[in-house]
């Protein structure tokens, strides 16, 4: 993806969801969470995430390996409560935004403000975050490995009663990165011929 600083804001926004207490996660979570935030960061898009701990603090670690960029919306109103009340990092991060809005509003500004998102090992706040960007009709990245959120997933979405052609399974990082930003890329070009 060529990077045109004259244009910085069409740089893809791309999400990380997943779990902050990863004792369920399995052994591979770490390895998996970093990796796909590296891969976001070769692909020169811009990682978010809900500047919390766990799986969405490891892909901002791998983002950072990769000298990329990353933003994190944070529940709490400032710093002091950031740090101080909900107990979170301000590691990794290029840039916290203090949405104020507690977890059930930042979890809706993080999907809305992405142009995709991925999910990782998780738990009812990941859950929360899938089904805003189903609703959403957002692509959505979800990395299968040694846990049972996207079998969770596929549960809800054949209960769901709706759907979201927008949903791509994968256990490699980078190549679940790489179909989603086509996807993505698809969806930016068929809205732009729409345009005009």
């Amino acid at each position: 993806m060529e990077n045109n600083n004259k244009h910085e804001h069409l740089r893809l926004k791309l999400g990380v969801s997943g779990a902050a207490e990863t004792g369920h996660c399995g052994i591979d979570a770490l390895d998996k969470a970093k990796e796909l935030g590296r891969e976001i960061a070769r692909q020169g898009a811009i990682l978010l995430t809900g500047a919390t701990t766990g799986f969405p603090l490891w892909s901002a670690m791998g983002a950072k390996e990769e000298k990329g960029i990353s933003i994190g919306l944070s529940p709490a109103s400032n710093q002091k409560e950031h740090q101080e009340v909900y107990r979170l990092p301000v590691d990794y991060m290029d840039l916290i935004i203090y949405t104020g809005f507690g977890y059930s509003g930042r979890d809706l500004l993080l999907t809305r403000s992405c142009d995709g998102i991925f999910i990782g090992c998780g738990r009812i706040g990941t859950i929360h975050e899938f089904t805003i960007a189903y609703e959403d009709s957002k692509p959505i990245g979800i990395l299968e490995g040694d846990w049972d959120m996207d079998e969770v997933l596929k549960n809800i979405m054949e209960k769901s009663n709706r759907v979201n052609d927008r949903i791509i399974f994968d256990s490699n990082p980078k190549r679940l990165v790489e179909r989603v930003i086509a996807l993505v890329e698809k969806i930016r070009q068929e809205e732009k011929q729409n345009l005009g």
